[in-house]
Parts: C-alpha cells; sequence; structure tokens
C-alpha cells in the first residue's frame, strides 16, 4: 500500500462507453481524473459485445447470402467458409480499437489508470486491488460507477461438470459447433442462434416461456420465430432445463415440456439468459450507495445515487443495457455538471435494435404498452413482402407497424421487423423527436425506390 493517497477532483470506475468519453470531457475541462479497470479497457462494446458480435454477425449474413444466391441469378459453386479466419478478423478489430481506447487513455496527462478492482473505503475513498497484487487508496470529489454487467449464469444441475459457454466465451471458437444449444430465447440468444445457424451449425434454442421477446408484441415476436424456424433453428418454448451430463465429447441437456422429459445431445451448449450487474465487489454499503437485491444501483433521473457526490452510469444502473444509452448517460451528467441541467434520463427516447436478419428495430410505445396506459390508438402495418424495392432484393421478411395516439395524430412508437429496420426506425424516431405527426411522413416524398418511401405507405391510415 503506497503511503500517499493521492486526491482527485473525479474517479471513474470502469471504462465502458459511458466512463471513457466521461474521462476525455473531464480532463478537457481540466479536472484530474483516476481510472480504474480491473480487465480490458473499452468495456464490454469494444471487447465483448457490440463490435465483435456484429463483425462476425457480418460474415454470417453473407455466407448465408451465398447461399442463396443462386435466387438472383449468381452461381457460386466454389465457395467455402473459412471460420477460423472469420474469428481472426473479430479478433483483429477487435484489439486495433482497443489499441486505441488504451492510446488515448495512456496519452492523457491528466489520467492516472489503475488497473484492478476498486471498492469503497468511504464516499470519497476508493481502495484498489491491483492486478499485480498491490493495494492502492485513493480519494475524490466526485466518484462515477461504471462497472457494466456480465453474463448472467444459472444455477442449472451438472453445470459445473461440462464445458459450457456464453455471449463472451462462445465467440473465442476456434471451430464451428456441430450443434449448438442456446438456453434463452432473448435478445442476445437469437442473435448467437442465427448467426451459427447462419455459419452452418445446427441450432436448438430454449426458453422456459410461452414466446420469444417477453417485452415485444406478440406479433412481433411469433413473426420473427417463424422467421427464424423457416431458416432451420428448433425454438423450444413453454420448456425447462432441467440438468446437463458430460456424453465422451459431447453435453446431453436434459429438457422437460409439457410434463416430457426429453434428453438433446450436443456439441456445444450455451447460456444466454441475461446479465448480472458487476456490482460484488464495490463495498457500496461504505460509501451508503444503495442497490436492488439483483445488485443493480438506484439512481435518480439525473444519474445520482443515493450518495450525493457518487453517480452510476451505464449497464449497473439497470434499464436499457444499450451502448447507446450508456453513452447518453455520460450526456446526462456533463450536461448537469456544465450546462444548464435540464437533461434526464426519464425524459429521452431508448431505441434499440436487435440485428437479426430482419433486424428488429424498435421506439416509444408497443401496441400492448400503448393499450395498458390508455392511449385510444390506430395500428398501421405494412407487409414486407409487398414491397418493391425489398422484393428486388430478396429480403421479403417481415413488416414494420406504427402506433398512433388517435387524439392528436402523434406516432407513439414503432417496431421494424424488416431489413435494415433500425434505420427505418431510426427515420421514424427523428419525427417523433420533432413531434410531427403521422401524415408529414405519410404525406412526405421520398426517393425511389429506396426503404424509406416504405413510410409513405405505412402512414396511408
Amino acid at each position: 500500500m503506497s503511503n500517499d493517497t493521492k486526491n482527485y477532483d473525479a474517479i471513474i470506475i470502469g471504462s465502458g462507453q459511458s466512463g471513457n468519453p466521461l474521462m476525455d470531457y473531464l480532463t478537457e475541462k481540466g479536472q484530474s481524473v483516476a481510472m480504474i479497470e480491473r480487465d480490458k479497457l473499452g468495456g464490454s462494446c469494444v471487447n465483448y459485445g457490440c463490435k465483435p458480435t456484429k463483425i462476425l454477425i457480418a460474415s454470417s449474413n453473407l455466407n448465408h447470402r451465398i447461399s442463396e444466391s443462386e435466387e438472383l441469378g449468381i452461381v457460386t459453386e466454389n465457395s467455402h467458409l473459412d471460420f477460423q479466419e472469420v474469428i481472426k478478423r473479430k479478433n483483429d478489430m477487435v484489439e486495433a480499437s482497443r489499441k486505441n481506447v488504451e492510446k488515448n487513455t495512456l496519452s492523457n496527462e491528466k489520467v492516472d489508470l489503475y488497473r484492478g478492482i476498486g471498492s469503497f473505503v468511504d464516499k470519497n475513498t476508493v481502495s484498489i486491488k491491483m492486478n499485480d497484487g498491490t493495494q492502492e487508496k485513493i480519494t475524490g470529489e466526485k466518484i462515477f460507477i461504471n462497472t457494466g454487467a456480465r453474463p448472467n449464469i444459472i444455477p442449472l444441475d451438472g453445470l459445473d461438470k461440462i464445458d459450457y459457454y456464453d455471449s463472451t466465451s462462445i465467440m473465442e471458437l476456434s471451430e464451428l459447433p456441430e450443434h449448438l444449444v442456446i438456453v434463452g430465447t432473448g435478445y442476445i440468444a437469437l442473435e448467437f442462434g442465427q448467426m451459427f445457424s447462419r455459419f452452418g451449425s445446427k441450432v436448438t434454442m430454449i426458453g422456459r416461456d410461452d414466446k420469444m421477446l417477453e417485452r415485444e408484441d406478440d406479433d412481433v415476436s411469433t413473426r420473427l420465430q417463424k422467421i427464424l424456424e423457416d431458416e432451420g433453428i428448433d425454438i423450444l418454448l413453454s420448456t425447462d432445463t432441467n440438468k446437463v451430463e458430460k456424453n465422451k465429447d459431447k453435453v446431453d441437456v436434459h429438457i422437460e415440456k409439457n410434463g416430457k422429459k426429453e434428453i438433446l445431445t450436443c456439441s456445444h451448449f450455451m447460456l444466454a439468459v441475461g446479465r448480472n450487474p458487476n456490482s460484488d465487489d464495490l463495498n457500496l454499503e461504505n460509501a451508503s450507495v444503495e442497490a436492488d437485491d439483483k445488485g443493480i444501483i438506484k439512481v435518480d433521473k439525473k444519474l445520482k445515487t443515493t450518495t450525493d457526490n457518487i453517480y452510476a452510469i451505464g449497464d449497473i444502473k439497470g434499464g436499457a443495457q444499450f451502448t447507446h444509452i450508456s453513452y447518453d448517460d455520460y450526456r446526462v451528467i456533463i450536461n448537469n455538471m456544465f450546462d444548464d441541467g435540464t437533461r434526464n434520463i426519464d425524459d429521452r427516447y431508448e431505441p434499440y435494435t436487435l440485428f437479426t436478419q430482419p433486424q428488429l428495430g424498435k421506439i416509444g410505445l408497443s401496441e400492448e404498452e400503448a393499450k395498458e396506459q390508455g392511449y385510444d390508438i390506430e395500428v398501421s402495418k405494412i407487409e414486407m413482402s409487398k414491397q418493391g424495392r425489398l422484393k428486388g432484393d430478396n429480403h421479403t421478411e417481415g413488416f414494420i407497424k406504427a402506433i398512433v395516439n388517435k387524439k392528436d395524430n402523434k406516432i407513439l412508437g414503432a417496431a421494424a421487423l424488416s431489413y435494415q429496420g433500425g434505420e427505418i426506425m431510426a427515420m421514424i424516431q427523428i419525427a417523433m423527436m420533432g413531434n410531427l405527426t403521422y401524415d408529414k411522413l405519410r404525406d412526405g416524398i421520398f426517393t425511389h425506390p429506396s426503404l424509406s418511401e416504405m413510410l409513405n405507405n405505412l402512414f396511408d391510415i
């Protein structure tokens, strides 16, 4: 332990998509910053989340596109998948991004980087168990918790006796799974399930609930399920996973549905059942910072915890766990520290995109949510199979639907289950941000043939 306790204007615990830009901004304002990171700089997005998964998805989608190329008149007899090269490309791109983050951090003269695990001594003091085995203690005027979340590992009988994978370790495989069984039918599970299926693996997905994507409307969930099943993915809903057993070089998965028991034998077994907050090691009680029974840190609408000088940003605070939400947390913080203090997390849209093919772009209220909240609504819906541009591109799966408030003709929300659904959703979001009525999109002139012109037909209520 160093004899000197160094004091900083700000301590940031975790270098994710809230912490890194906050570090840069605070130092630009002349503040001294301590950055504590136990693992790789850049957080989950750079190292385990958005970047590596979307790189892999791009390769899997191209592989699938090539397999269907004869439908567009293109013969590709000699093409083949080099899975090891796919993984190498992913690793190289992730490493390049990580090195950029490291270079930016280490070159900032007003930042001290501590590689280790930070925990609270009191509301201004953090003890750091350094990765080299030493201990440090530092103090800060303000402290920002940005420790993120990790894959949830459920207490499954036999799990400790097999090799299993989560959303991080599955991306380090050197060989393509012959048969991948995934427990989970949420956003992460669906992206990985379709990705490996499009690489050529047999994929079985198991969910306890009676539908995929519990927070989505039934028509969205059931349509996406059909699309995935039509691609050859087995989806078992209302199914319990009771235990797993090693079977030579494979895994037996014991499942039960409607009282009927069955054993699935697979080459690879993956858990994709949500994420848990990384708050275990923080000793929050020493700083009087409250968390719920899951370890999610409680914050007010301006991201302040139950202790005045301590803030929680990014996934650790719960709610929507997306990179763009984490980044906006940073903007909420700096607005309230250095600007007019008007930004908060209650008054913002939280869009998201599920990067299956077709994508699911979502903004605002679902149909079910709008009804539950008492709105008198009009639901407008168009099928992608009827859109000329998408028929030509052979991307006809899915639909787009929008929820309109009859009282003022404002758009309450939309779900775009379509090719480039995230981009289509963003156009609707911009209209919502500008308080436009639906007829402005209906009557707008968009280039032909384009995806954007579908908005004319969508809002032809």
